[in-house]
């Protein structure tokens, strides 16, 4: 299509009511001006096409990211993308509405089974490998939802108090990342209010950030039902409203530019990303006929998926692998009816679950009771007294534990981390028998664990799609060799995570107080025990680490460093393992997170085999965001580069020096400390030649020490001269006249 051209041919009121959605699902078509209709669909785990009624397709659930996100796995996401995109195809589906990239800022958060980490790096990269897939199949996808969405309550009100710097370290960067590698078709803005502001109408979040700053160039829509103001979103970037109003903005659209209120070009803009989404799409679809796709084949995909993402998170005494002729109790309704998917949106009308109960006897002897209910949390003692007597009778105990549908899901928050009651009671009963309990968890978030001292194992499936209970049983009795690693941190108790004081919030505003103290970051910089760290996972098999190497010790932050470090399987079977590069600021320019993850790898090896994993890294890496100067800043100095097996476990460190960055001079005014003064190399010298006669004047006084006057001066404002010394306002403001015009000769 010549959109531009149809553009101008569209008469106002057909622009007006182009930039809504039709039938909840669909764009307005104009068949006279050659404009079709095109299609959207949930996601972001399998496609969620709805038809007729209500009715959803049968297709095929893929892990949730909850789970995926362990993998940290590119080329595993970019062809799990490769799959949906097909699918999407084959049901005449333009867009699929994900990844859902928001922070998890707090475990409680209802939709954190379809948010990806709470690290803004592995978030952006893991969607952008998706959004490549997906998009190669030249189908769209809608990164969601921008931005700082992180709770159910009052999602579509409340608003997110929250200062820039934050934004641009913590909420932003996934989206940033996913659009500068992959550009998605589409951004879906989100229900929420930002420092007061509606997301949807939002010009320096739509315009200013998102297409200035990082180059987006696609279609801004809204999630449904987003939409305050229209004519105030139009204005700010906001093209498509979804489902749209079913007209009633139409006129309001047309009187706001026929009075002036709303630029057409304004409207026109709107109109044309729309059809431009809408070319993309239709110009690409080939005219052969597409097939149905391959529920099967697709099936089995969605189970190798879950394989890399399961998470060994305990093997005492190396009680897993399951042996074949071991005696195995199998207790817990999730054993049986696993679950494998979160609700809401993303709830798929699956083609095939496979539980771990209905694959059980492909593995060796066992016994199954239910013990307690997969559903809801009752406690039934004849149901756990039959689980304690097989127990009894096993060499060893797996527990199919987890949460109910109802414990998590999009439209509420979670009240608390707890697992229901009565599986906490049979879990502490049954370790009582003495026997080798395992834990396995089917679960969108993290749980709190007060057996986990107690228990041989812990496996953690999350939700893992169609084939979860195959892919656990495969990890179980060691037929695949675990190598998920945790994309958040599990804390010990609620209480103990940054955001606990500040959320959901009151007042309609939740306070985001903790600034980029999120996750990790909170944790290790307050060297805080946790249940398992970020980035954590165990493996049947041993890695060794050796031969840490950089390009450089210094370089400027434009130069960037490339980091290499060689990883052993010093094991007796295959395994893979998840290398993670953390950088550590150490020039004390700001208050930053002991060290934040700029780089993963995922490395398979054989048993003796060697591999070398290399990252490069660019300023970004060393930078945090500068507010006052309105751009990422890399100070000059040391930086320690730290390469391990998680946060908590670094087995090697380099330290590196940035030279060359431009320093920041000291804001002048008569509140301007004499110590920054001091510390500047713009101002020092100086500061020391033009003020040596006052500072002077303050040795010897009294009986203070020499360390104390000089914290004195240090922390002193010029104007405190007028008060200690008697220096007029006249000299205080001609030095600061002096001051501002040496700095600005020094960065001539």
């Amino acid at each position: 299509m010549d959109v531009e051209a149809i553009v101008k041919k569209m008469t106002l009121e057909e622009k007006a009511s182009a930039v809504e959605g039709k039938l909840f699902w669909f764009t307005q078509e104009y068949p006279e001006l050659g404009i079709p209709s095109v299609q959207v669909s949930d996601g972001p785990h399998g496609l969620r096409k709805m038809y007729g009624q209500g009715l959803t397709i049968t297709s095929v659930c893929f892990p949730a990211a909850c789970a995926t996100a362990c993998s940290f796995d590119t080329e595993l996401m970019e062809n799990m993308g490769h799959t949906l995109g097909r699918e999407c195809q084959a049901e005449d589906v333009a867009v699929i509405l994900g990844p859902a990239v928001n922070i998890k800022r707090s475990p409680l958060c209802g939709r954190n089974f379809e948010y990806v980490s709470e690290d803004p790096y592995v978030a952006g990269k893991m969607s952008a490998a998706l959004i490549r897939g997906v998009q190669a199949e030249n189908v769209g996808t809608s990164i969601k939802h921008f931005a700082a969405n992180n709770q159910e309550f009052e999602r579509m009100y409340g608003s997110s108090e929250v200062d820039e710097r934050t934004l641009r370290e913590i909420y932003f960067p996934a989206f940033e990342i996913a659009v500068k590698e992959a550009q998605p078709w589409t951004v879906m803005c989100s229900y929420n209010r930002i420092n007061g502001t509606y997301s949807s109408e939002n010009p320096w979040l739509l315009n200013d950030v998102l297409r200035k700053d990082w180059g987006f160039d696609g279609l801004v829509m809204s999630d449904w039902g987003a939409v305050s103001d229209r004519i105030a979103g139009i204005a700010a970037g906001l093209d498509l409203d979804m489902p749209g109003s079913q007209g009633v903005n139409n006129e309001s659209i047309v009187k706001a530019v026929q009075e002036g209120r709303l630029s057409e070009e304004a409207l026109d803009t709107a109109v044309l990303n729309i059809l431009k989404m809408v070319d993309k799409y239709v110009s690409h679809r080939s005219a052969a006929e597409i097939p149905a796709f391959d529920l099967a084949a697709d099936s089995a995909q969605a189970a190798d998926v879950a394989r890399e993402c399961i998470v060994l998170l305990k093997n005492e005494d190396k009680v897993l692998p399951l042996a074949k002729e071991e005696k195995v109790a199998l207790i817990g309704g999730f054993a049986e009816k696993p679950r494998y998917q979160g609700g809401g949106s993303s709830h798929i009308e699956s083609f095939k679950v496979v539980s771990a109960l209905s694959v059980a006897q492909r593995y060796g002897a066992f016994s199954f009771n239910r013990g307690f209910s997969e559903k809801e949390d009752i406690y039934e003692k004849d149901l756990q007294q039959e689980a304690l007597a097989a127990a009894a009778e096993a060499d060893k105990i797996v527990v199919f534990a987890g949460l109910p549908d109802l414990f998590e899901s999009e439209g509420y928050d979670r009240e608390h981390m707890q697992l229901p009651a009565c599986q906490n009671r049979l879990i502490a009963d049954l370790v009582k028998t003495g026997k080798p309990v395992i834990v396995v968890l089917h679960n969108g978030s993290p749980v709190e664990m007060p057996w986990a001292d107690d228990v041989a194992g812990i496996v953690e499936a999350y939700l893992g799609g169609d084939g979860v209970g195959e892919a656990v049983m495969d990890v179980l009795y060691g037929r695949v060799n675990p190598s998920g690693r945790l994309a958040e941190s599990f804390p010990m108790k609620l209480s103990d995570n940054p955001s606990y004081l500040n959320f959901p919030g009151t007042g309609h505003k939740v306070n985001y107080a903790e600034g980029v103290f999120v996750g990790y970051r909170y944790y290790d910089t307050k060297q805080m025990p946790v249940r398992f760290p970020f980035g954590y996972g165990l493996s049947y098999t041993d890695f060794r680490y050796a031969n840490l190497r950089v390009s450089r010790d210094s370089f400027t932050a434009a130069e960037g460093v490339t980091v290499s470090v060689d990883v052993t399987n010093i094991g007796d079977r295959a395994g893979k393992e998840v290398v993670q590069l953390y950088v550590s600021d150490k020039t004390g320019s700001t208050i930053r997170p002991v060290h934040e993850l700029k780089g993963f790898c995922k490395l398979a090896l054989e048993p003796g085999e060697t591999k070398t994993a290399t990252f490069t890294l660019d300023k970004r890496a060393f930078a945090w965001y500068d507010v006052e100067q309105g751009d990422w800043y890399a100070a000059n100095g040391t930086y320690v580069i730290e390469v391990g097996r998680s946060s908590r476990q670094i087995e090697y460190t380099a330290e590196v020096h940035i030279i060359g960055s431009k320093e920041k001079p000291p804001v002048i005014t008569p509140d301007v400390q004499v110590g920054e003064l001091l510390k500047s190399p713009f101002t020092r010298e100086f500061t020391q030649e033009r003020l040596k006669k006052y500072t002077d004047v303050f040795k010897g006084l009294g009986n203070e020490t020499d360390e104390m006057v000089e914290a004195v001066v240090r922390f002193m404002p010029l104007r405190a001269l007028r008060s200690f010394l008697g220096v007029s306002n006249e000299e205080v403001d001609a030095i600061c006249e002096e001051l501002k015009a040496h700095i600005a000769e020094q960065m001539k």
